[in-house]
């Protein structure tokens, strides 16, 4: 029997002699599953658009991200934290005393200033590893590297810090950024060491992860679609392995559209 009227339970049927049984959806669930199709959908859409509106995009949303960080650090920084010269001694200052100031500055600055450099820190790294991933099909550490170098080297010409020279300053702390990313990439690549049979599904994944479909994963696995028979894939396979109607359609354009794996494809 059905209940009508807005705002009622949903009943399930039970067995004959029992009470119904209602169910009660976890709104934080429901919400959390919508905001995961929204972020997956969005990511899909994205990794189909040309290699500069997506660096766009991803620069603007990580910039955003940024000065919304640096903003909150910066007002919790407490006003006599911030260093300043005394007016009567500023332009005393010799010039490597001035640089030590601004460099300070640089990491203790007023909310606008700390937003200002946070966002073309996030902003910069997000949108080189975005270029490299579309030109190299893969995340790794050389990625990483240098797109913290270009977001160093922006963050000290913007900031303002270091040496009287910006140039070499610029490259000095590119390079500072770019050797302590590495360094936590390794480190932690070391400590989520994938399994001996992930090295065959390297590429599947960097494909599935760039088209938000990253769930399905353990679907190629399942199928033993190795990195060799991406070229090979068609809608029956990606069938076989139950990925959905729409996700098949995400791969196969992707696969059609990418250069290498398009000229090995077999119709």
């Amino acid at each position: 029997m059905g209940i009508d009227g807005v705002g009622q339970q949903s009943m399930v049927l039970a067995p004959a002699g029992s009470a119904p049984v209602h169910q009660n959806p976890n709104p934080i669930e429901q919400i959390t599953e919508r905001i995961r199709g929204v972020e997956t959908n969005f990511r899909s859409w994205l990794a189909r658009q040309p290699i500069a509106l997506e660096a766009a995009i991803t620069t603007a949303t990580g910039a955003l991200q940024g000065a919304a960080i640096g903003g909150l650090m910066g007002t919790l920084t407490p006003p006599d934290a911030i260093p300043s010269a005394p007016p009567q001694a500023a332009g005393s200052l010799n010039p490597q005393a001035m640089a030590s100031l601004k460099q300070a500055q640089a990491f203790a600055g007023g909310p606008l200033v700390q937003a200002r450099n946070f966002a073309v820190m996030t902003g910069v790294n997000a949108g080189i590893s975005c270029v490299m991933k579309r030109i190299r099909g893969v995340e790794d550490v050389q990625t990483s590297m240098v797109a913290a170098f270009g977001s160093g080297a922006l963050f000290s010409l913007v900031s303002g810090m270091g040496t009287p020279n910006p140039a070499v300053n610029a490259v000095t702390t590119g390079l500072f950024f770019s050797l302590f990313q590495g360094g936590i990439f390794m480190v932690g690549q070391k400590f989520s060491q994938p399994q001996s049979e992930d090295v065959y599904y390297s590429r599947a994944r960097s494909m599935l992860l760039n088209l938000g479909l990253q769930k399905y994963e353990k679907n190629f696995k399942k199928g033993l679609l190795t990195d060799v028979t991406l070229p090979l894939l068609n809608d029956s396979a990606l069938r076989d392995v139950n990925i959905p109607p729409g996700p098949r359609l995400l791969i196969l354009d992707h696969i059609q559209r990418d250069p290498e794996l398009s000229k090995d494809r077999r119709y």
